[in-house]
């Protein structure tokens, strides 16, 4: 799975650092007793009791609307009336209404109200629909409506990446829902219906990749007219007269029958007016049609309206909600077909009116983002209704406000948004729109200069997005951050952040009370700051400390210098500039005269960046502070430990040992406080020599020969650790090594809660010792903090801190070698092992991220495979992380060549670039001629040398010079040599596909292209013109808010579910999908993941309709939501087929592997681990409906995969010779059956042995197929001796016996997580459900394991 399986790698600490993108609630246990921080759940049970009684309490009530029979409705007591109004605005029959009322025994009911404060609504209230008259505002969001309705199926929104819409094409291959034809039982002529044979580019082998399949037409697409033109008619607004007489605003229209109509939208509704084109006569026709909505009117004028607009009602409502609803951020699909362009009034107004930023409803106009933004937070938050309206309100303002900041950047960069300083050169001008300020990634004012210029006013963005969503995410109450968002369009980046109220009318120096303006030359304080970010230290692991300002006065922080603290006038006290966060990464911060950890050095850090603002990730230190916490537990528990055997030893030998200093364990001896250098336990001795041999077989089972320099007892217990503890650093597995541990734990909790007074001495220097050797910035208790300011440039520290400096510089460098030689090597392990299976640069940059690895070091993660004995499995990964550095390489080029291009030669310079990238044409630019100039200036013009302007310095670059700049750029970011001149040297050396490279840098750069096949290899003529570059897209970078309850509920849903209690996880599960959809609402990944976990357990209890039921949701969210070919995507579309097929819809199970095929092959090829599972079960399927040589086909591919990534001896290639053995028998080729059912078996034997229920399931089924080999050349000489007339007797071909979802399912899964649920799922679900076979259990469950709620995919 690509949410990888990490409950069996790290315990659950890492899951809530992947669910929380930025880990900020991964406190340990211990911390958050200490902390309070476990406040938010407030004890389960009462939890669980409270979602209860929010959920349960539905009712319904009548609806009676206007021309139609009442119809019941169910709402539950927390909606608002709003929603019953957006309900009738989307039902096929009132769909046209948006201007009414809704009454309650004639009392009109308050939109805003919530249903249960109203007074007498109850189960079976008849609510009355009644028409209101209409105004300016509700007759322009009736028109808007209207226009929704229409384009209701129209995918062209979806394509230019407007209003929140994006692309699904599961109908295209299920035919509409599944869920009817689920319920259809499997009619014996199905298996003969189904046309098996997939497109030739499927196959295995093929080497063709066309780009058309990936959007398949959907026939639901062909637009039916109901109107040939619906506008603003140019009469518009009302003269005074007319508006005395009711008149709102004119439209013009052309109905599909050829009639020009002009309308008029009145205060009581719309009516056909007499005015012409050129001539105005506002008096109503005859007859005049008046209608309260403008469909009856138009109904009543156009037969062709009235036909096509109720089928397309129809089409719109039998769409899958999923398909339609709005998306919370917008998705951008990175290929389009050629969509007509319209004409749409709306679309028109919306670009070109004032409604820039305002929501209609919204009233005052413009939002005040920042007020919205920080009286979200402020909401109370005691009780789980409180969180749940808090958590929404959260999330529906931010994805506004990325909406609204995406939107301002564009039109800043598009140049239709005047600067606050026009007067400055353009790289230094801010911007101020709809109430949120912009700024450019340029270096103003020489600010960053002395870190790096440019590139750091690049990273600095990303670094403060960061820091923002980590702040956010420990929200503490009375610390405000701005609302953050960062995008790239067009080259550059911008800033967007919400405004401090009154900052822009003071000096900057004025306002800051907390931090430095001038990175550290001045530094002041505050009290209030101090004791605000005191409670964010302790989980963003910050240490407080003393810097000197200019006067050499010592000033106290609790954050690095940069943040800046500032009073807003309303009172609020904000932070900003939290690009400092983390703290520095020193393996790409050389500092003179300080020598890093021998692992650090040996792999050549530290190296030189762009810029001086690199930083540890979040998750790094999470980690980091993770595996010095179980060090830290070890060394206790070893020191209890000899003091015990000293006593034994001491009463056993009184006489001799009087000395009352032997029973001090041996380690401290060596230290004193004043050497912090000879820390005996530091990071870098216990775990980074862990790589350096890396000639052993896997990464990890190195033996070391420590480094420490204690006494003798000590060392063995080195050893050990070292051994065992890069695996995972909280697993449980110490308590075997080490008998204390437990005694340890006990202790260390004991002084956390107690002032320590109970305790005797000798306990006490125990965690003493224990402390000081990890680094703990406390004595009595384990505490891991970071300085940020360490290295910082400009900032002094006190003289008396200089020992505390010393070791927050000792544990810098310490985190740096972890990530190199602990971090590294295990996501390397965990892909050699299959628990993390990178697909794409999207996931790959996921995995690496999730394990606190920057994307810098992606050059360090490919030398380490390269050098890895187990290369050949590491092939995939190995490619991935290729292509991943070629297009990263190139967007940074990209970036810089497209600042030089003027507007209008935007699509020439990309089709120029993308030619001199991927096409084997040595590329020439066609400069665009001029679309403007008449013909016989054009002569003149063709004599011009091509880059002899100024803006077409882009028009010159050439293939060979892009590749070098390629090249050289690999070398110089990410310290990694690559060997190639052309993108056909790429290729051919490492395996890559143009078409993934194309999808990646369109992906990272947000280019658009046309939809068709490309032929990149022709030296004839260039791949892209410019008429094949549609659009440029915006990337944006912005927090995602999470819904903490709901994580809680999911988290124990899990925990259960692996406990083997199915019921009670699935329980758990749904009401976590309730508070999901609460908070976020209809579509999200999160609420992905949970639909895909949901699916799992329906079926594996045996409800296969409800799983198909939910994993289509699952696979529409995942669609819309990360995009059509999404690795996610993928993995979803494999499992619908898994259930398709358990419902006896065979065909419809191969169409979806087919596209799950077509999709992996375009974005990683047929080389990889997840291809063989794919494979084997396009050929379980095919052969249950009998094609016999295509089944084979895919079998031997996913045999060929098997062996390649999971080595000859894996159980997983045993049951591929398995399953091509039963395709042979199944033709009646016994030799060719028996030769691969031996393979299995010897695998069986050698791995499981004899005794063992697979070996003699094998050995039986050998047994069997020689009496069938021995019969068959029994007949056939019967038949040579006798002729025509032998007596033959027939072949016993055996029919699959497992049930094909099981072997499906069991090709789903691996062995070893097989073994972990295997005990534990039986016994309990023997007791839950006796009817249900135990096989069958075994085999799925371990599917859960795999499921994690994806991380952050924003950060870069």
């Amino acid at each position: 799975m690509l949410n990888v399986s990490f409950c069996s790698i790290t315990g659950h600490s890492v899951d809530t650092a992947v669910m929380n993108g930025g880990g900020a609630h991964d406190l340990s246990e211990e911390e958050s007793k200490q902390d309070g921080a476990g406040d938010t759940d407030g004890g389960e049970d009462s939890n669980e009791q409270e979602v209860i009684v929010i959920q349960d309490t539905g009712f319904t009530v009548k609806i009676q609307a206007p021309g139609t029979e009442p119809f019941d409705l169910q709402v539950s007591p927390q909606e608002m009336v709003q929603e019953i109004h957006q309900v009738l605005m989307d039902r096929e029959d009132t769909c046209h209404r948006t201007c009414f009322s809704l009454q309650l025994d004639g009392n009109v009911l308050d939109n805003f109200a919530e249903l249960k404060s109203i007074e007498g609504l109850q189960e079976g209230s008849l609510l009355k629909v009644v028409e209101e008259p209409y105004t300016v505002r509700e007759a322009r969001i009736h028109v808007r409506h209207i226009r929704d309705l229409l384009k209701g199926l129209d995918p062209s929104d979806a394509y230019n990446g407007v209003d929140c819409n994006s692309l699904s094409f599961l109908s295209v291959f299920t035919d509409g829902d599944l869920g009817d034809s689920g319920k259809r039982k499997k009619k014996g002529s199905e298996l003969e219906q189904i046309d098996c044979t997939p497109p030739e580019h499927i196959l295995p082998g093929s080497k063709e990749r066309p780009l058309l399949p990936l959007q398949p037409q959907n026939k639901d697409w062909k637009p039916m007219q109901c109107l040939k033109v619906l506008t603003m008619s140019g009469w518009n607004p009302p003269p005074g007269n007319r508006k005395m007489h009711g008149d709102l605003m004119y439209l013009y229209m052309v109905t599909v029958e050829e009639r020009h109509i002009s309308i008029t939208a009145s205060t009581r509704g719309f009516y056909l007016n007499q005015s012409t084109t050129y001539t105005f006569n506002p008096k109503p026709a005859n007859p005049s049609f008046l209608s309260h909505s403008l469909v009856e009117l138009l109904s009543q004028i156009s037969p062709a309206f009235k036909k096509n607009f109720t089928a397309l009602q129809k089409k719109r409502v039998q769409r899958h909600p999923f398909e339609r609803i709005a998306t919370p951020f917008q998705v951008y699909s990175w290929t389009a077909p050629q969509v007509d362009h319209t004409m749409d009034c709306v679309r028109a107004e919306d670009a070109y009116t004032s409604r820039l930023g305002y929501e209609e409803h919204i009233p005052g106009q413009t939002r005040d983002w920042n007020e919205e933004l920080q009286t979200t937070r402020e909401l109370a938050r005691k009780n789980l209704p409180e969180r749940l309206l808090r958590e929404r309100a959260i999330f529906k303002v931010h994805s506004d406000f990325a909406a609204a900041a995406t939107r301002g950047s564009m039109a800043v960069i598009d140049g239709n948004v005047m600067a606050i300083n026009p007067g400055e050169e353009t790289r230094m001008q801010m911007f101020i729109w709809n109430n949120i300020f912009f700024s450019l990634g340029f270096d103003v004012r020489d600010h960053y200069r002395e870190l790096g210029g440019d590139a750091a006013a690049h990273a600095a963005p990303t670094n403060d997005l960061n820091g923002v969503r980590a702040y956010g995410a420990v929200d503490v109450e009375g610390l405000y951050t701005l609302g953050t968002v960062v995008v790239d369009y067009r080259g550059y980046r911008v800033t967007a952040q919400s405004i401090i109220p009154g900052i822009l009318e003071r000096e900057q120096e004025q306002s800051v009370i907390y931090g430095s303006i001038d990175f550290g030359k001045t530094v002041v304080s505050h009290g209030k700051y101090l004791e605000l970010l005191e409670r964010t230290s302790r989980p963003l692991k910050v240490q407080r400390h003393n810097v000197l300002n200019e006067k050499d006065e010592s000033m106290e922080l609790c954050s690095s210098v940069e943040c800046k603290g500032i009073i807003g006038n309303d009172g609020r006290h904000y932070i900003l500039d939290l690009l400092r966060t983390f703290p520095p990464d020193l393996n790409f911060l050389p500092v003179e005269g300080e020598e890093l950890s021998p692992e650090s050095v040996r792999q050549g850090f530290p190296r030189q960046h762009r810029h001086r603002l690199a930083c540890l990730r979040q998750e790094l230190i999470e980690a980091f502070v993770e595996h010095r916490y179980l060090l830290f537990m070890k060394m206790a528990a070893l020191q209890l430990m000899q003091q015990k055997a000293n006593k034994e030893s001491k009463l056993a030998t009184l006489t001799e040992n009087s000395s009352p200093g032997a029973a001090v364990p041996a380690l401290p001896s060596t230290e004193t406080p004043d050497a912090p250098k000879t820390e005996p336990m530091t990071e870098t001795d216990s775990s980074a020599t862990t790589t350096t041999n890396a000639s052993q077989a896997t990464p990890i089972e190195v033996n070391v020969v420590p480094t420490v320099t204690t006494n003798g007892p000590l060392v063995p217990f080195a050893t050990a650790i070292q051994n065992g503890e890069c695996e995972s650093p909280l697993e449980g597995k110490a308590e075997d090594i080490i008998p204390g541990l437990a005694q340890a734990k006990e202790l260390a909790e004991s002084l956390d809660t107690e002032d320590g007074s109970g305790i005797d001495p000798k306990s006490r220097e125990v965690v003493l010792n224990a402390c000081k050797a990890v680094g703990s910035i406390s004595n009595t208790s384990f505490d891991i903090r970071f300085n940020p300011d360490i290295f910082s440039p400009g900032v002094r520290f006190p003289e008396d801190s200089a020992d505390d400096i010393q070791k927050q510089k000792q544990l810098l460098k310490d985190a740096g070698a972890f990530l190199v030689s602990c971090q590294i090597p295990s996501l390397v392990k965990d892909c050699l092992d299959h628990s993390a299976l990178p697909m794409d640069g999207a996931t790959l940059t996921e995995a690496l991220h999730q394990r606190g690895i920057n994307v810098r070091y992606l050059g360090n993660v490919l030398a380490f495979v390269d050098k890895t004995p187990a290369k050949a499995q590491l092939e995939h990964f190995y490619r991935i992380g290729i292509s991943e550095l070629i297009t990263r390489c190139a967007k940074h080029i990209f970036k810089t060549y497209l600042q030089g291009v003027e507007l209008s030669a935007l699509s020439a310079a990309v089709s120029h670039f993308l030619n001199c990238f991927l096409s084997s044409f040595d590329a020439v630019a066609h400069l665009p001629a001029d679309e403007l100039v008449s013909r016989r200036k054009n002569r003149k013009r063709r004599n011009r040398v091509p880059g002899g302007g100024d803006n077409t310095a882009w028009a010159s670059l050439t293939p060979s010079e892009l590749w070098k700049n390629i090249v050289s750029e690999a070398q110089s970011y990410y310290h990694f040599t690559l060997h190639c001149e052309n993108a056909d040297q790429v290729v051919e050396k490492y395996g890559l596909q143009k078409i993934t490279l194309l999808r990646e840098i369109s992906i990272k750069a947000g280019i658009q292209i046309l939809i068709k096949e490309y032929n990149f290899d022709s030296r004839h003529k260039p791949a892209f013109t410019e008429e094949d570059i549609l659009n440029i897209f915006p990337v944006v970078k912005h927090v995602n808010p999470k819904a903490s309850d709901a994580f809680h509920f999911f988290q124990s849903g899990q925990a259960k579910v692996q406990q083997g209690y199915l019921k009670e996880g699935c329980e758990l599960i749904n009401e976590a999908l309730n508070l999901f959809n609460n908070v976020y609402g209809a579509m999200h990944v999160e609420i992905c993941a949970c639909l895909r976990l949901l699916a799992r357990l329906n079926y594996i209890m045996g409800d296969h309709h409800e799983a198909l039921s939910n994993q289509q949701k699952a696979v529409l969210m995942s669609e819309r939501v990360l995009g059509v070919e999404h690795p996610n995507t993928i993995q979803e579309y494999m499992h619908l087929a898994l259930y398709c097929f358990a419902n006896g819809q065979l065909s419809t199970a191969l169409k979806l592997l087919y596209r799950a095929r077509y999709l992996m092959l375009m974005v990683c090829g047929e080389d990889h681990p997840e291809m063989a599972l794919l494979d084997s079960n396009i050929g379980l399927v095919l052969h249950g409906v009998m094609e016999y040589d295509l089944s084979l086909r895919f079998l031997e591919n996913a045999l060929a995969i098997n062996s390649k990534y999971h080595g000859p001896r894996s159980l997983k290639v045993a049951l591929s010779h398995h399953l091509v053995a039963r395709v042979y028998e199944s033709k009646a080729e016994f030799r060719s059956a028996l030769q691969q059912e031996k393979e299995g078996y010897t695998i069986y034997k050698n791995q499981v042995g004899e005794a063992h229920e697979k070996t003699k399931e094998s050995s039986e089924y050998l047994k069997y197929l020689t009496q069938q080999a021995v019969a068959l050349q029994r007949t056939m000489n019967e038949i040579y001796k006798n002729g025509s007339n032998a007596s033959i007797m027939p072949l016993k071909v055996r029919a699959l016996n497992i049930n094909p979802c099981g072997i499906l399912t069991h090709s789903l899964c691996s062995q070893k997580d097989l073994e972990n649920l295997k005990a534990e799922v039986q016994r309990r679900q023997q007791l839950q459900e006796s009817g249900k076979s135990v096989e069958d259990l075994t085999v799925h469950s371990p599917l859960e394991l795999e499921d994690k709620i994806p991380m952050d995919v924003n950060v870069d």
